[in-house]
């Protein structure tokens, strides 16, 4: 159960640092977004990234072994490491329509597993 949890606030953490790192280069086509100055859009990424840890300081208490989850340190960074990677690439093909998704890509991705499991194999 800690496992599910600690995968699903992992997954609404990075949703919100995706949003916080890279929406406000579409939430420029909004009037009055785009009237903003630089500092401006950084306090509201900061306001948003808040938020991301909010879900990713408990993802990481609750997931970690020494806190009796069920994974290691290294375990938790490449969970997260993917699960950063798939919201991203989501999050792009959505909302960036000029995007694509290619081969290679595609072939990264693969590494990415073969990375998770090696990491979790014993």
């Amino acid at each position: 159960m800690k496992s599910f949890l600690t995968i699903g606030l992992l997954i609404l953490s990075n949703a919100f640092m995706t949003m916080a790192w890279y929406g406000h280069l579409k939430f420029k086509e909004m009037a009055w977004f785009s009237k903003l100055g630089l500092f401006s859009i950084i306090l509201i990424s900061w306001g948003i990234a808040l938020f991301e840890y909010c879900f990713q300081v408990p993802a990481n208490r609750i997931g970690f072994k020494e806190n009796g989850g069920p994974f290691s340190l290294v375990e938790l960074k490449v969970i997260q490491e993917v699960i950063t990677l798939v919201i991203f690439m989501v999050f792009t093909l959505l909302f960036f329509k000029t995007e694509t998704f290619r081969w290679n890509h595609f072939v990264g991705f693969v590494f990415l597993v073969l990375a998770v499991y090696f990491i979790f194999r014993k």
